[in-house]
């Protein structure tokens, strides 16, 4: 007798969840694909940002932070998942397949995916009460079961970021590819992917780590102090497809968990576009033992702040291949 696998309505409801993942620039730069006992994630390369990221390191950790979402989603709806990565050498876009097995849901994946529906990017400043120790001790161990690392930037480290941060700023604004690229993939015009303008504040010129500046920002940040956002940086000790997409499972695995614990959280990676600059923070914050592949703020806004708009996603039956 066949092994059991889960319906096609659980599976739609599945990469539903999952394609709630972050990525660069809401750019959804996944496919997925469908048997009767696997779904393949493949990478899109249609939906390379060049400029932002020339490499491709953050589209294959975007795919990745897909793939930790959908082992969240399935585990929720009552199935296991045998994740194979990089399956295929002669196919390096074919980033893994997932096998099913049936699942008793804990506790634990309930509250994930709950997190999951729950967690958004806020790209707004951060009030200054502190994060708990154990909050960021149980998110980095999390996390790093995924198989990438969790460093957190304390205070006396965080000035170091300060400069590549500035420098990628000042870099792009002289970059006109980079700004075309920009503004096609946030503002409004974008319906179905791309960053809101009313999900992204205007720059606050007190932070002395710069935000990215997307456009047609719109959202009133009415509490105006400087953020004390505590920072983390998610880290391999390799630089290939394989460690990137590990990097992605836990960066999504790290936000999933903060939100668990109800803090907010948001994605800041511009000088990571930049091999110059990314080199700098490898140096100067990870001491040259790992490759910066995320870097995520993450603290708690202020209890009267306005939610933010649900950030578009695309028709499901738009990244499923046939």
């Amino acid at each position: 007798m066949a092994p059991p696998s889960p319906t096609m309505d659980t599976v739609r409801i599945a990469l539903e969840m999952a394609v709630r993942a972050p990525s660069i620039h809401n750019t959804q730069p996944w496919r997925w694909r469908i048997s009767d006992r696997a779904i393949e994630l493949w990478a899109d390369p249609r939906r390379h940002l060049v400029s932002s990221d020339p490499q491709q390191g953050k589209l294959i950790v975007s795919c990745g932070a897909a793939l930790h979402h959908l082992r969240v989603a399935l585990a929720v709806l009552g199935w296991s998942a045998a994740v194979t990565q990089l399956p295929d050498p002669d196919e390096p876009d074919h980033l893994a397949t997932v096998e099913f097995a049936p699942h008793q849901p804990t506790q634990t994946d309930i509250e994930l995916g709950a997190a999951l529906l729950q967690r958004h990017s806020d790209r707004r400043a951060y009030r200054s009460l502190e994060i708990p120790a154990g909050y960021l001790k149980t998110i980095s161990r999390n996390a790093a079961t995924f198989g990438a690392v969790v460093r957190h930037v304390p205070e006396s480290l965080r000035l170091r970021l300060v400069r590549p941060f500035q420098d990628a700023v000042t870099r792009h604004a002289e970059d006109l590819d980079y700004q075309l690229e920009l503004a096609a993939w946030s503002g409004q015009r974008r319906t179905a992917d791309g960053v809101p303008g009313s999900n992204v504040p205007q720059p606050h010129l007190s932070d002395p780590i710069p935000a990215r500046v997307f456009a047609d920002a719109a959202l009133i940040d009415s509490h105006a102090d400087a953020d004390a956002a505590e920072w983390v940086v998610v880290c391999t000790p390799h630089d290939d497809r394989r460690s990137q997409l590990r990097a992605g499972e836990t960066t999504s695995a790290l936000l999933l968990e903060a939100t668990r614990l109800g803090l907010s959280s948001c994605l800041q990676t511009e000088p990571l576009g930049l091999p110059e600059l990314r080199d700098d923070i490898r140096s100067a914050v990870l001491y040259d033992c790992a490759f910066p592949q995320s870097m995520i703020r993450l603290g708690w806004v202020p209890t009267d702040s306005a939610p933010l708009e649900r950030t578009p996603r695309r028709a499901i039956d738009d990244v499923i291949d046939r």
